[in-house]
């Protein structure tokens, strides 16, 4: 039974921010002067071994998710999430491979790609054939675009026609259901909300009643229209974790709802907001490491909220 469509028929909210929302000519004008100044960047030594010191700080977070009782075949099962790569800007395919040999040595179950895989070029998705070799999750490895893989790309057929040839399962409003241990999971994605058209409606037809349901979206703030139609839980990035932050503050904001980083909840629903891998722009992060988090689904567990960080 597909799953009903947004209650009120309410619509995620646009969001708001100096560097998202919709790309007004001043914004995209913005945005082309800030790839000008990434590019330039990118021929400097300096900025690759500041991004590679930046690697020495990444931390696997692991994390808990209950689930209601009646889903024990999905006990232990785990989800690595990777978003914001941005390859190419001090990233290349050699440091890659080292984090996707990290990533593989987790052992996740699936792997989740959030998004942003590209920075300002469209060719800097080739990168990504040896790494992504590396990856053998047994329930497969699935992907949404961000808005850098809109922007910088002239058509994101391209992009979901390079990520399938490579055997990654691209979930552009559409779902998939991971059957595990007699149990189901509907495993599902949106188009990006600021470059997109995300149709969640779409996602979600094919889900059964009842049945648990992890969302992938590159922005957070769809967490509003997921929230509403009972979406145990979506990963989202786009964020970086604020990237910069000062005192404990991040000085631009990509959230209407101040979905930065973390755990959210709302309607009883989960959001994970990762800090993801890469940059933009400078090669620097303040007080927001990179982050890969590793969710465990705990099937049969009373309490509804999702559990602190379990940092190995």
């Amino acid at each position: 039974m597909a799953a009903p469509p947004p209650r009120g028929g309410r619509h995620a909210p646009l969001p708001i921010g100096p560097l998202t929302g919709p790309r007004t000519p001043l914004r995209r004008a913005f945005a082309r002067a800030c790839a000008g100044l990434n590019r330039g960047l990118d021929w400097l030594p300096v900025g690759r071994w500041l991004h590679r010191r930046i690697h020495r700080t990444l931390q696997f977070t692991e994390l808990d998710l209950p689930l209601a009782d009646g889903h024990a075949g999905l006990d232990g099962l785990r989800l690595a999430f990777v978003s914001d790569v941005h390859a190419g800007s001090f990233l290349d395919e050699h440091d890659l491979c080292r984090i996707f040999a990290q990533i593989a040595a987790a052992a996740p179950d699936l792997v989740l790609l959030g998004g942003d895989l590209i920075n300002t070029r469209e060719r800097e998705l080739l990168l990504y054939r040896g790494p992504l070799r590396l990856l053998r999750p047994p329930l497969g490895t699935f992907a949404v675009p961000g808005n850098h893989d809109h922007f910088w790309g002239p058509d994101i057929g391209l992009w979901t026609a390079f990520l399938e040839d490579q055997g990654v399962a691209v979930l552009l409003n559409r779902g998939q259901r991971i059957e595990r241990n007699g149990a189901s999971l509907w495993l599902c994605g949106v188009d990006d909300l600021t470059e997109g058209r995300p149709d969640l409606a779409r996602a979600l037809a094919g889900r059964r009643q009842g049945e648990p349901a992890v969302l992938l979206s590159h922005h957070p703030d769809f967490f509003f229209e997921a929230a509403a139609v009972d979406v145990e839980l979506t990963l989202a990035g786009h964020t970086h974790g604020g990237q910069v932050r000062l005192f404990g503050r991040a000085p631009i904001h990509h959230s209407r709802f101040g979905y930065e980083q973390g755990w959210f909840r709302e309607n009883g629903c989960a959001l994970y907001v990762g800090r993801g891998l890469g940059v933009t722009v400078l090669p620097i992060r303040i007080q927001a490491p990179p982050e890969i988090p590793v969710v465990t689904l705990r099937a049969g567990v009373t309490s509804a909220s999702p559990g602190a960080p379990r940092v190995p």
